[in-house]
């Protein structure tokens, strides 16, 4: 995944937990395009967190509740742990090598 290109993902403390208190059952979180929640008779479940792409928050931004965290003070941990470990650098050229960083028109051209 060009998010950590070869960073283990089991190493990045970001994904959803659910109070189940203020869960509504809305069903957006289900909406996830990483499959990280599972459908019960009570509503959503986290059952696969390492599925989360760290820092997205989107189910947390659409959740009727307002039952979805994410840790706090967890972006600029990841932002710190990018710095670190020279993951943008590492992103830059997987994404150069799968051809996603090429000018439109330089494809045109080719």
């Amino acid at each position: 995944m060009a998010w950590l290109t070869g960073y283990p993902r089991e190493r990045i403390a970001w994904f959803p937990t659910i109070d189940p208190e203020k869960c509504v059952e809305c069903g957006m979180c289900m909406n996830c395009g990483k499959n990280v929640f599972d459908w019960t008779d009570h509503g959503a479940v986290v059952a696969r967190p390492y599925n989360c792409v760290p820092t997205c928050s989107v189910c947390a931004n659409l959740c009727l509740g307002n039952a979805i965290t994410f840790p706090e003070n967890g972006i600029s941990a990841i932002r710190e742990l990018y710095t670190k470990e020279g993951i943008w650098a590492k992103v830059k050229r997987q994404l150069k090598a799968e051809g996603k960083l090429v000018v439109k028109s330089e494809q045109a051209a080719s």
